[in-house]
């Protein structure tokens, strides 16, 4: 399939793409704020950069985009142009992704990833409801290291043990 919009209009669209503060990140931020959570941006002495850390709960937090990180749901499909360009480019995503969550389970940080389907396009009640799973996570007396997700399942958010096929091999 040809692109709709010429490369110069395309290249403007992607370099509009930002990788940290996002709307989904933002909404959710607010949301675990709201629910007495306190957080850390961006830590750049952690592996990744993690979206949100809770330095108290010893836990990390990754806001995922579904395309950018290849994840398999409806709203992720590799792109029919440059084929091989994407897919190369998500793969090295999700090979780095699987390293860094690698790094934090074994130094004993909890990892959760939430995936942009589970509130894209959906109001605040949705976001709510994400942002409540979120927090009990990362409140969960459990503390192990421990790989967990949040995406969208038969139409509503719902915790998944683990995403990438790492699984808890810290302990």
């Amino acid at each position: 399939m040809v692109d709709v919009v010429g490369p110069d209009v395309r290249s403007r669209m992607m370099s509009g793409i930002r990788g940290k503060d996002t709307k989904p990140e933002i909404g959710l931020r607010k949301a675990l704020f709201a629910r007495g959570l306190r957080y850390r941006l961006h830590v750049p002495d952690l592996p990744g950069k993690p979206d949100i850390v809770f330095p108290r709960y010893r836990a990390a937090l990754f806001v995922h985009g579904c395309f950018w990180h290849m994840h398999n749901c409806p709203l992720f499909r590799m792109p029919s142009t440059r084929e091989e360009f994407w897919r190369k480019k998500l793969e090295s995503n999700r090979r780095r992704d699987i390293m860094n969550i690698r790094a934090l389970l074994q130094s004993g940080w909890r990892v959760l990833i939430v995936w942009e389907c589970a509130f894209k396009r959906a109001g605040n009640e949705q976001l709510c409801r994400v942002a409540d799973m979120a927090g009990e996570w990362i409140r969960a007396s459990e503390k192990a290291p421990m790989l967990a997700s949040i995406a969208l399942e038969r139409g509503e958010p719902a915790m998944i043990p683990e995403e990438y096929g790492i699984g808890d091999e810290t302990g």
